[in-house]
């Protein structure tokens, strides 16, 4: 709804937003331009918001290993996919990367292998000889193949785990620098008492919000395409793996709550979901530290829109449709945190 209203509000303007500079009154809003050296064209606000959305969102995505012998045109189509989920709601991409930031700590503490090695494990990165990924902590317990394929694990370098990855420091410097390039310069837009318009102040958000989920996926490895088979080799009788397609209603819920244990099973595919993690296997606080996170960056994200708040507006209800959706979006992660503690008080 935001991202409609300010794209409306924008092409209603003449085609330049606020001034940057020499202005007779800092707090007037100036729709006209007279010198082109001192303004902000609407291009120049466009071009700058998408660029940095696309490029912090582009890295901040770190989609789960794919099945194998995947086309190109496939694995790009599913990343986008991600980004859009990540665009339109980056609060709820934080509760994934929470889920399985916890999820490759508690690995990590249980089994002793790195953090990293938990992040490849929960993102189905490590298969058997058979096929199937290794995605619950069952498949590493279970005698006899279970001390096989932890000790499979141990072996791999945690620095070659990250050499999987193509997130190399190119790119994600090439995102910091766009995410902080933008955020000084808003910021020195209102210091110095120039307006900002709303494409700016949510693009300011979705900068904010990709910060946490940077700090969350700091040692998962990116974009990796190839799983690492570990464990005895394949059997003689194995029998080829045909994946089940998930219910719609199945793959939806699991953005928010992730895959319940009985509607995925992992000797009976070739890859682990798009949003799968084993947190909800684990005891209540780490439940309501996943919830509480989502629900604060979701919080934050949306206050941030409230700061549009005075921006002026080409009518009085475009400026009441913002208030308003800026204000629903603030109490909504507010009001589920709060309806998800309440069950939980009472046990």
């Amino acid at each position: 709804m935001l991202l409609f209203l300010f794209f409306v509000h924008l092409a209603s303007r003449k085609g330049y937003a606020a001034p940057v500079a020499n202005l007779p009154n800092a707090r007037a809003s100036i729709d006209s331009c007279d010198d082109i050296n001192t303004c902000w064209k609407l291009f120049d606000v466009i071009w700058g918001c998408l660029a940095t959305i696309f490029a912090c969102t582009w890295v901040s995505v770190h989609p789960n290993v794919p099945s194998p012998n995947q086309s190109r045109p496939a694995l790009l189509w599913h990343r986008l996919k991600m980004m859009l989920v990540g665009i339109i709601t980056p609060e709820i991409m934080v509760g994934f990367a929470a889920r399985q930031f916890l999820e490759a700590r508690t690995l990590s503490n249980e089994f002793g292998f790195s953090r990293t090695h938990g992040f490849f494990f929960c993102m189905g990165g490590f298969v058997s000889s058979v096929g199937y990924p290794l995605a619950t902590k069952r498949q590493l317990r279970l005698l006899p193949l279970g001390p096989e394929f932890l000790s499979g694990i141990r072996v791999v370098a945690a620095a070659d785990l990250m050499d999987k990855g193509k997130g190399d420091a190119l790119s994600k410097g090439v995102a910091l620098v766009q995410g902080l390039w933008f955020t000084t310069q808003c910021l020195a837009r209102i210091h110095q008492h120039l307006s900002v318009t709303e494409l700016e102040v949510a693009t300011l958000a979705f900068a904010v919000v990709n910060i946490f989920i940077w700090l969350l996926r700091w040692d998962k490895p990116l974009d990796v395409e190839r799983q690492i088979v570990v464990g005895p080799p394949k059997p003689p009788d194995a029998q080829p793996i045909a994946p089940t397609r998930l219910p719609l209603w199945v793959r939806l819920s699991s953005v928010i709550t992730g895959f319940p244990r009985r509607h995925y099973d992992p000797l009976q595919s070739t890859s682990v979901p798009s949003f799968w993690s084993l947190l909800f296997a684990k005891g209540r606080i780490e439940r309501i530290g996943v919830f509480g996170m989502t629900a604060l960056v979701g919080i934050v994200f949306s206050a941030i829109h409230c700061g549009a708040w005075s921006v002026n507006f080409p009518t009085v209800e475009e400026r009441w449709m913002w208030r308003s959706c800026s204000l629903v979006i603030t109490v909504i992660p507010a009001f589920f945190f709060t309806r998800y503690l309440a069950p939980l008080r009472d046990r």
